[in-house]
């Protein structure tokens, strides 16, 4: 007999483990002999590879799983869409197929298939997709919804761009690339994102590939996942990735500071711990930071900070996403995620802040200062050409102006 409170989890066609749930609901965790056996990896550093169950009690395995799932009113849509009880087992089962990272989470009488198909979207139902800002499940047939899960509180589907081409995944079929549209009201999220993220990368940030996209009046951003790869066979892989949340044994609901999740500190600890390059990533990490106060990014939280895990054995820093300049929104909290030296207000940051984050993340006063100034000066340098970069790509596009003076003026503060 099937249990219905029972899940495999999958990486490719590998038996990974397996989830059930207790009577109140919490989910308990098991690796696979086989897997240990036959060298399997450990999907996180918060559940080390072990014949021993991870009890439903003790939670660890939950806040794992749990931090794959949208949160807030996307969540709520799914699951008012699938006709689903708003519990996270029964949200696993129902959309755990494609989540961040490479593994697949799937009912007991479901393996996962070798036929790996697409729906291609015309572009009047690309249209209708963006128009419904990615909420699928209502209008796709049962038999043909993809199983797609992405965490956060942004409305995002996850598709699969070949040629220029856009195809919606079937079943559990990877996909190659991540839409994210205008809400309702933060019609301008999609070009801010795409500017903060060409300014990052202008100034020698890693980070995701990002275009900015329009169709029918509606602008909407077209993201390439870090977590994918094209092989010899022009197919797309799963790379394993987890975020920093997942690797610290924090809830979702504890990606920010404030709420009682983890400090920048801990971050910092983390990588340096984990990365098999660590000078490199753990300086990024500073200098990501550093941009998120001087470009006006006030929500980069635990959640927006991943761990990947190559094919070749490394662990490293992944590119950088959800790089927003959300000063320029009305209505959005001008606090800090993570605080600087205590200090959560951007606008308030001085010297002797950076002194105290250096001195909890154990790196030199003067290093961290200095990165602080190369920072703002490139930020200076750099914030009119990509502003002219961003609109010979897109076309004139007025409210970047506002981004543009609350860089300028933080950057002018810093130095």
């Amino acid at each position: 007999m099937i249990d219905p409170d029972a899940l495999n989890i999958w990486f490719d066609d590998s038996l990974v483990g397996y989830l059930w749930r207790n009577p109140v609901g919490a989910i308990g965790f098991r690796y696979e002999p086989d897997w240990i056996n036959n060298n399997g990896f450990a999907i996180s550093l918060t559940l080390p590879l072990t014949t021993e169950d991870f009890s439903a009690e003790d939670s660890v395995a939950h806040r794992f799983f749990a931090n794959l799932l949208p949160e807030g009113g996307v969540r709520e849509h799914i699951v008012r869409d699938l006709k689903i009880s708003n519990t996270d087992f029964d949200l696993l089962r129902a959309i755990g197929g494609e989540c961040a990272g490479a593994l697949s989470i799937l009912p007991v009488e479901h393996n996962p298939s070798d036929d790996r198909s697409y729906r291609p979207l015309a572009v009047k139902e690309l249209a209708q997709l963006i128009a419904r800002r990615g909420q699928i499940y209502a209008f796709l047939p049962k038999d043909k919804r993809p199983r797609l899960s992405l965490a956060g509180a942004q409305d995002k589907c996850p598709v699969l761009i070949r040629d220029g081409h856009t195809f919606l995944p079937e079943g559990e079929a990877p996909t190659s690339h991540i839409l994210k549209f205008e809400l309702t009201d933060y019609r301008h999220l999609p070009a801010y994102e795409t500017f903060t993220s060409l300014l990052a990368r202008q100034i020698g940030l890693p980070v995701v590939d990002f275009e900015l996209h329009s169709i029918e009046k509606r602008f909407y951003a077209q993201i390439e996942r870090y977590d994918r790869v094209w092989d010899e066979r022009g197919e797309v892989q799963r790379l394993h990735q987890e975020d920093f949340c997942q690797a610290l044994g924090y809830g979702h609901e504890k990606k920010y500071q404030d709420s009682g999740g983890p400090t920048f500190a801990e971050c910092y600890q983390l990588l340096q711990g984990v990365s098999t390059d660590p000078a490199i990533d753990t300086q990024n990490l500073l200098r990501w930071q550093i941009f998120n106060v001087l470009a006006g990014n006030s929500d980069g939280h635990a959640k927006n900070l991943s761990i990947l895990y190559l094919p070749n054995g490394e662990i490293r820093l992944s590119p950088f996403y959800d790089l927003v300049c959300t000063r320029a929104i009305e209505r959005i909290d001008y606090h800090l995620a993570f605080d600087v030296g205590g200090q959560r207000d951007p606008g308030q940051i001085t010297t002797k802040h950076w002194e105290s984050l250096a001195g909890e993340c154990d790196v030199g006063s003067r290093f961290l200062i200095r990165l602080v100034e190369e920072t703002a000066t490139s930020l200076l340098e750099n914030i009119g050409q990509t502003k002219a970069l961003f609109e010979e790509q897109y076309g004139d596009y007025p409210s970047l102006q506002r981004i543009e003076r609350i860089v300028t003026q933080q950057c002018r503060r810093a130095t």
